[in-house]
């Protein structure tokens, strides 16, 4: 049958036409830059008070649209990066620390890289991700097309690769290890104005992730060397030359988008993923370091722990110059930028954080009510009534503790009552350094707020724990050279224990294992080896599947030519044993070969 040629261009026409509608769509559709850092404090900002800093572009932000003076994160690096990528709380998500398999985020979870991909976005991320290094975790597996990133939480972790620094530093590109020349932020930052500048005319998600101002202290001399001259600690000099160096690449940014042209649809955020870094002795105070008066440190949850700066513009559609006192929430970041884009979750999963559209826009909408919930220890298992917050608008409870990191046992019916007897309340509109309890005086808000927590808690333990810990997948297409480092294992011998008086290390990260999916196949095991001051024999074990080989006093590398491994789900062990305790390489890289 031949059909006339007028119904062939008018299916032409109506073809024509959806596409350019949909391409007006969205062109119509605001990109999104979003920059995290890492470990700027409330205080490591100009306009807050610091004496010492100038960070006259990342207050250009707020300046050209809003700054929200009252916004939380968790108290450390990975829980913050699941809720700010989910909407959710993190614990849901399986990540409860920053180390070891407390990590790894459930890749059931979808991120907002994902929604936006799906909805005609380009979407690339460029620096720290810090949420699984391994398939099918890592930031390419959950939505984002373009891919820089360091391994682990940080250059020059046990993640590796070994002897990596801040200075032409190894990074994953697209999951490809490569050598780049350059300080990383730089390097970060001209990855992600490359990117803006390749996808100018369709909407972009550029996920700027800066490892600075975090461990190790390393700076260009000329960014320090300004902080040294005004007579600050060594440390300051360096963590202040750090925020100079990102305070620049903030500037580069924002001219990338005027020059091209396409501020005016761009929503820019600029936000940090956790107070200052924490004491690592009880002698180490950073003196000089300002903290605009609050309590606290990383890892804490008071609020130089948690509150942290906060800026948003999006020109034509907010007003200028505003600061907002309402309280916001890192799992807000997810539900708004998805309004503002005019795209509904569809995806059935509970989001836990408020749309501020309403708020920025200064319409109707009344948080006063809400409550913010904070937990952060070590492990894999959070225990109930460590370490806690519970933030409203004016009150917050408070369980703290001195150090969280050595919470790695469940505590004694002795010690919780000790917690719970101990609980402290605060008055954060006319108290908001933290310093007078009023726990005493307000039982019943102190039980309120107790409650709202163990509803909580119970709610997104059972979730977490229905989900179990996330895997690596060894073999899988996506990934078939895999590198396992002490970095992602879990096991007893893997969290240095202390003591509750501590800080006092019992044992140090020596020996664990992976807990793995396989594919069916034969590989090859590559073992990078600590010092071994004798000989002995390697040994690579999965459920049935057990292998040996001898190794020499001082030997450096050695291979498992040909490991069969079925399909199934275990933990992965490779372990050497010179005398009766058995210890673990420093990296394993498992290649797929057939």
């Amino acid at each position: 049958m031949k059909y006339p040629f007028f119904n062939w261009a008018l299916l032409m026409i109506c073809v024509s036409f959806q596409l350019n509608s949909f391409e007006a769509i969205a062109q119509d559709r605001p990109n999104i830059v979003l920059m995290m850092t890492d470990d700027q404090g409330y205080g490591d900002i100009g306009g807050h008070g610091n004496p010492y800093l100038k960070t006259t572009h990342i207050e250009s932000i707020g300046e050209d649209g809003i700054e929200m003076t009252h916004f939380f994160s968790y108290p450390n690096c990975s829980a913050s990066r699941a809720a700010l990528l989910t909407g959710r709380y993190p614990y849901r998500t399986g990540v409860t620390a920053v180390t070891q398999v407390d990590h790894f985020m459930n890749t059931s979870e979808v991120t907002i890289a994902e929604v936006l991909s799906a909805n005609g976005y380009k979407t690339g991320i460029f620096g720290k991700w810090h949420i699984g290094d391994n398939a099918p975790m890592r930031p390419s597996d959950q939505g984002f097309q373009e891919t820089l990133v360091h391994r682990g939480g940080g250059i020059g972790q046990a993640a590796g690769p070994a002897g990596n620094t801040y200075f032409d530093p190894i990074l994953e590109h697209n999951n490809v290890s490569e050598k780049f020349k350059g300080y990383c932020d730089d390097i970060f930052t001209d990855a992600a104005i490359n990117f803006i500048s390749n996808y100018k005319d369709q909407p972009f998600f550029v996920y700027l992730a800066t490892n600075l101002p975090h461990l190790p202290l390393q700076v260009p001399d000329k960014r320090a060397e300004p902080y040294r001259k005004q007579g600050l600690h060594e440390d300051n000099a360096l963590v202040y030359g750090m925020i100079d160096n990102i305070d620049y690449n903030v500037g580069r940014v924002l001219n990338k988008l005027k020059e091209l042209g396409i501020e005016d649809n761009t929503i820019v955020i600029f936000l940090s993923d956790n107070g200052p870094r924490h004491r690592r002795t009880k002698n180490d105070s950073y003196p000089g370091r300002y903290v605009a008066n609050l309590r606290g440190t990383k890892t804490s949850v008071y609020d130089n722990g948690t509150r942290v700066p906060f800026y948003v513009k999006w020109p034509k559609q907010l007003a200028k110059g505003k600061k907002m006192n309402t309280m916001g929430a890192i799992i807000d970041v997810f539900p708004t930028l998805l309004k503002a884009c005019g795209i509904s979750n569809s995806n059935g999963v509970e989001i836990d954080g408020e749309n501020l559209i309403p708020l920025w826009k200064e319409k109707p909408i009344d948080l006063s009510d809400r409550t913010f919930f904070m937990q952060m220890h070590y492990g894999p298992t959070p225990f109930k009534y460590m370490h806690f917050s519970a933030r409203q608008q004016k009150y917050k409870l408070v369980s703290p503790h001195d150090f969280p990191h050595g919470i790695v046992h469940q505590p004694t019916d002795h010690v919780l009552k000790n917690v719970l007897k101990n609980l402290e309340l605060y008055d954060m509109e006319n108290d908001p350094s933290e310093r007078i309890n009023i726990a005493s005086k307000h039982p019943d808000i102190v039980d309120k707020l107790l409650e709202e927590y163990e509803n909580w808690f119970d709610e997104v333990t059972e979730e977490r724990d229905a989900k179990g810990i996330q895997r690596i997948h060894l073999g899988s297409k996506r990934q078939l050279n895999t590198t396992l480092t002490r970095f992602d294992w879990g096991g007893p011998r893997v969290i240095s224990r202390f003591d509750y008086g501590g800080p006092r290390v019992i044992e140090d990260n020596q020996l664990g294992f992976w807990r793995v999916k396989t594919e069916k196949g034969t590989y090859k095991v590559s073992l990078d080896l600590p010092e071994l001051k004798s000989d002995g024999i390697a040994h690579v074990k999965y459920n049935d599947v057990h292998y040996k080989l001898p190794f020499k006093q001082g030997q450096k590398t050695m291979v498992f030519e040909s490991v069969e491994l079925p399909e199934n789900k275990g933990n992965f062990h490779v372990y050497l044993k010179a005398k009766r305790l058995a210890i673990g390489p420093h990296f394993v890289h498992v290649k797929k070969i057939k």
